[in-house]
């Protein structure tokens, strides 16, 4: 199993940016594909971006390419969300997750979830 913690979440003006972090338990990390989801109030919970276990290979919603990006560093069990050119649209309990296997899909199970971090951006 594998225990996920996220921080880096916050208040910041339409523009701006921020950095999410999740820090993973475990020794086995590097064999997890990663994700990040957010969920809006009054929403359903939607696909931001994941990560393969190695970093090689991204994927993002469609949306949000250009202005996220996600990373992971190995060596520390943690997984990296960098948002920037941030909107008001992006406020959001942001989530990350965990998946076994290397590679992502958008059929994968994620199993592993986070508690979440409350992002928000002022207009």
């Amino acid at each position: 199993q594998v225990q996920l913690v996220e921080s880096g979440g916050g208040l910041v003006q339409t523009g701006g940016s921020l950095r999410l972090s999740c820090a993973a338990s475990g020794r086995t990390f590097s064999s997890y594909t990663m994700g990040w989801f957010r969920q809006a109030p009054g929403k359903e919970r939607e696909f931001v971006a994941a990560i393969s276990w190695s970093g090689g290979n991204t994927y993002y919603a469609d949306s949000l390419k250009g202005r996220f990006t996600i990373s992971r560093d190995n060596a520390k069990n943690t997984v990296y969300l960098q948002m920037n050119s941030l909107k008001p649209e992006d406020t959001a309990v942001y989530y990350c997750a965990a998946a076994v296997g290397r590679y992502y899909s958008p059929r994968k199970v994620f199993d592993y979830w986070g508690q979440g971090t409350q992002v928000t951006v002022s207009s």
